[in-house]
């Protein structure tokens, strides 16, 4: 499978943790986020993550920022894409998931 994943400056370590347990589950992983914890605009990524999955280069999207709200909202904003709040618990997870088999 073939997972797009964005993130802000707040959330670099739980991204690079997230794709190195996907890589590990083998999936590959395209990074639409920062990898520096300087101020970035989390709308980019959210967008550029809502592109991936709605135009088929990607299979799914994982978005990670500090609440979630702001680029699940960019995400959304793309045409097709349905992007949702997840917290810590896995039952909202997978409520929220048509993709079960990754978590």
């Amino acid at each position: 499978m073939k997972i797009a994943i964005g993130n802000d400056h707040v959330a670099v370590e739980l991204k690079n943790i997230i794709k190195e347990h996907l890589e590990g589950k083998g999936h590959e992983v395209i990074n639409y986020g920062t990898d520096s914890t300087e101020r970035f605009d989390y709308p980019i990524s959210g967008y550029r993550v809502g592109k991936a999955v709605a135009s088929g280069e990607c299979d799914l999207g994982v978005l990670i920022c500090g609440t979630g709200v702001g680029i699940s909202l960019a995400a959304n904003s793309v045409q097709g894409v349905r992007a949702v709040v997840c917290s810590e618990d896995r039952k909202s997870t997978r409520l929220n998931s048509s993709h079960s088999e990754i978590s």
